[in-house]
């Protein structure tokens, strides 16, 4: 028998994508009358409501509930979507997302064989915009020179993984090990999926459960971002030290060795020496590595575009993680 599923999605000023996510929603080959859609909306400013609102009066076979989202934060909207959702399964997705059309099908099928007490599958990485700069971004954001063994990114192997995005589960799991936690600005995936494997449950990884995710479009927008993912991942890591993995360990580190070299460079001149060869070693790695795409995508300037990207992920999510090292929340 079909599962009844609720799809709950956490929204802030998605106006110009929220129809994007939506329209997937209704290509879904999963049967329609057996979903529903909760947006927990955090007080949207852009006309996204009423964006919503004239989707579902277009689309009246398929059912979605808007809900206020007072504390605006992710996991406070996904906590009050959970509360609002009356179906047997949760599957969760990003305003910014667009599964694709057996997104929910294969995200069911995963659950009923009990793979895992949350299944996810892999993001299919794509430009913000137009540009050089933003498709530099994309490829950095999926490559493992960018973002390490996040294999969600980049792997094609289904397994038992740490996290995944997004993610499918039965709603007795809250019951189980509790909400998201709302003390986390961002993080709140790797925390939940963290609670679930001190539970003794799994979380299983499927590359064939896809969907576009789109990449900030801009080295400002990417450096915010990922200083917020540093930032707050050490105050999950604080609750969950056993949970650190090497890759999360590498940007603060290196971020800390260039500190320290530039200082003792003002002082010895083979820290000088030290701190050129080191930078030179780091992006001259970046470099080739994005002249192999570059060359591929017919387009030169994704080689500097790739080295630029990749550093403003590794250095801001350091600094990130120092800097929520030193503050505490």
């Amino acid at each position: 028998m079909t599962k009844t599923v609720s799809i709950i999605v956490p929204c802030y000023n998605e106006q110009s994508t929220i129809h994007l996510l939506l329209n997937a929603i209704h290509r879904q080959t999963y049967p329609r009358s057996m979903m529903e859609v909760v947006i927990a909306d955090g007080g949207s400013t852009d006309g996204t409501r009423a964006a919503i609102q004239d989707w579902q009066a277009a689309h009246p076979d398929l059912q979605v509930n808007l809900v206020d989202n007072p504390k605006k934060i992710i996991p406070a909207g996904l906590n009050t979507a959970i509360k609002a959702a009356s179906g047997e399964i949760i599957v969760r997705l990003d305003a910014h997302s667009e599964p694709q059309a057996d997104y929910v099908t294969r995200s069911v099928a995963a659950l009923e064989n009990g793979l895992g007490q949350n299944v996810g599958g892999a993001w299919d990485i794509r430009p913000g915009s137009e540009g050089w700069i933003a498709r530099s971004i994309a490829f950095a954001a999926s490559h493992p020179i960018g973002v390490g063994d996040a294999r969600y990114r980049h792997s094609k192997q289904p397994g038992v993984v740490d996290t995944v995005p997004f993610g499918a589960f039965y709603p007795r799991l809250v019951d189980q090990i509790g909400m998201f936690d709302e003390t986390l600005l961002t993080n709140e995936d790797y925390e939940f999926n963290a609670r679930i494997r001190q539970s003794g449950g799994k979380i299983w990884f499927d590359p064939q459960i896809r969907t576009i995710y789109y990449a900030r479009h801009t080295l400002k927008a990417l450096a915010q971002q990922y200083w917020r993912y540093g930032f707050w991942k050490w105050q999950m890591l604080r609750r969950y030290p056993e949970t650190i993995r090497w890759r999360q360990a590498l940007p603060p580190l290196f971020v800390v060795g260039l500190l320290m070299l530039m200082i003792l460079a003002v002082f010895l001149p083979l820290a000088r020496w030290a701190l050129i060869a080191v930078l030179v070693l780091y992006f001259g790695v970046l470099l080739a590595t994005g002249l192999h795409h570059a060359i591929k995508q017919k387009s030169l300037a994704i080689m500097p575009g790739f080295a630029l990207a990749v550093a403003t992920m590794h250095l801001t999510w350091g600094a990130g993680f120092l800097w929520g090292m030193l503050n505490p929340q």
